[in-house]
């Protein structure tokens, strides 16, 4: 799905979970169902966020590699990321499943709910991987689904 958002080439390999010290740099995202209840938490470390930020919106890759370097996303990629975070809500519906969407993204550096910080940090239903966008870079994505 994300290579073909990006248009490019992307890599996907297994990675690590996300510890305490990786969430305030982190893009999390957070999914409720039409009854506002959390189902799932999606965290982009600020590296992949940059990258993906940068390459969904076709902008050139010294901007990602300058959040990464000051350590906060520029307006544009937050939106840019944003806007992945959004599509990436339909990775979460399945037929006969709850209608999930996007809840609510939180920018690095920004209060995070206590509840999706427990998500992201759990072990049990989750997927951790590396993934890489060609000629931009690439981070860390985890996916955490709630009960």
């Amino acid at each position: 799905m994300i290579e073909d958002l990006m248009g490019r080439q992307v890599d996907v390999t297994p990675g690590d979970p996300f510890k305490t010290d990786d969430l305030p740099s982190s893009v999390v995202a957070l999914y409720a169902d039409d009854m506002k209840k959390l189902v799932a938490v999606i965290g982009l470390d600020l590296p992949l966020a940059a990258y993906a930020g940068a390459a969904l919106g076709l902008m050139p890759v010294g901007g990602a590699e300058d959040a990464v370097t000051d350590r906060k996303l520029s307006p544009a990629l937050l939106e840019n990321v944003s806007e992945l975070c959004n599509i990436l809500a339909g990775l979460l519906n399945r037929e006969g499943g709850p209608h999930v969407r996007l809840h609510q993204v939180v920018a690095p550096g920004d209060s995070l709910p206590n509840d999706a910080a427990a998500y992201l940090l759990a072990v049990g239903r989750r997927l951790d991987v590396n993934v890489t966008i060609s000629r931009y870079g690439g981070g860390r994505l985890a996916i955490a689904l709630a009960e």
